[in-house]
C-alpha cells in the first residue's frame, strides 16, 4: 500500500470509528484515561493498518484492540487505587465525601455494583450487549469466539447479574 493510500485509509477508519471507540472507552474508564485509550487504539490501527479489516468489520477489530488497552489501563488503575488506599491508611489522607444521589442514580449504582461482582469476562460481554449494542455475531468477532458461545455466555451472564441484583440488600 502506498503512503498516500495508507493515509487515506487510516483517515477513513479513524473518522468512521473514533466516536464509537471513544464511547466504548468512556463507559469503561475514568474520564482522564479515555483519550489515552482512544489514542493507543488508533496507534495500533496505524501500525497494523494492513491487518485492519475493511468496512464494518474494522469497528469490531478496533473494539477488540480497545478491549485489550482498556484492560491494561484498568490494571494500572487498580494499582493506583491500591497505592491511594495505602496512603490513606498510613498517612490519614481523607477522601472526598460522596454527593447525594437521586433514585435513578441509586438504581444505576446498584446495577454497577452488581455488575462489579461478576467476572471480567461476564462484565465485558454484558457491556458489549448493553452499552455498545452489538449483536451476538459482532461480539463473537470482538471476543474471538463462536456466535453460539456468545449466546450461552450472555444467557449465563444475565442470570448471574440478576442473581447479584436479587441477593443485594436494598435499604429502600
Amino acid at each position: 500500500m502506498t503512503n498516500q493510500s495508507s493515509d487515506l485509509r487510516f483517515h477513513e477508519i479513524f473518522h468512521t470509528n473514533v466516536g464509537a471507540i471513544e464511547a466504548y472507552a468512556r463507559r469503561r474508564l475514568p474520564a482522564d484515561h479515555v483519550s489515552d485509550a482512544v489514542s493507543e487504539t488508533f496507534l495500533v490501527a496505524w501500525r497494523r493498518l494492513d491487518d485492519v479489516p475493511d468496512g464494518a468489520e474494522a469497528r469490531l477489530w478496533l473494539f477488540g484492540i480497545a478491549r485489550r488497552i482498556v484492560a491494561n489501563l484498568r490494571r494500572s488503575g487498580v494499582r493506583a487505587e491500591r497505592l491511594h488506599l495505602k496512603l490513606v491508611q498510613e498517612h490519614g489522607v481523607a477522601s472526598q465525601p460522596a454527593s447525594p444521589d437521586d433514585a435513578s442514580a441509586h438504581q444505576r449504582d446498584r446495577v454497577i455494583d452488581a455488575l462489579a461482582t461478576l467476572s471480567e469476562d461476564d462484565q465485558e460481554l454484558l457491556r458489549l450487549l448493553a452499552w455498545e449494542e452489538l449483536s451476538h455475531a459482532d461480539i463473537s468477532t470482538v471476543l474471538e469466539c463462536s456466535v453460539n458461545a456468545v449466546g450461552v455466555r450472555a444467557h449465563r451472564a444475565r442470570q448471574r447479574l440478576a442473581d447479584a441484583l436479587s441477593t443485594e440488600s436494598d435499604p429502600r
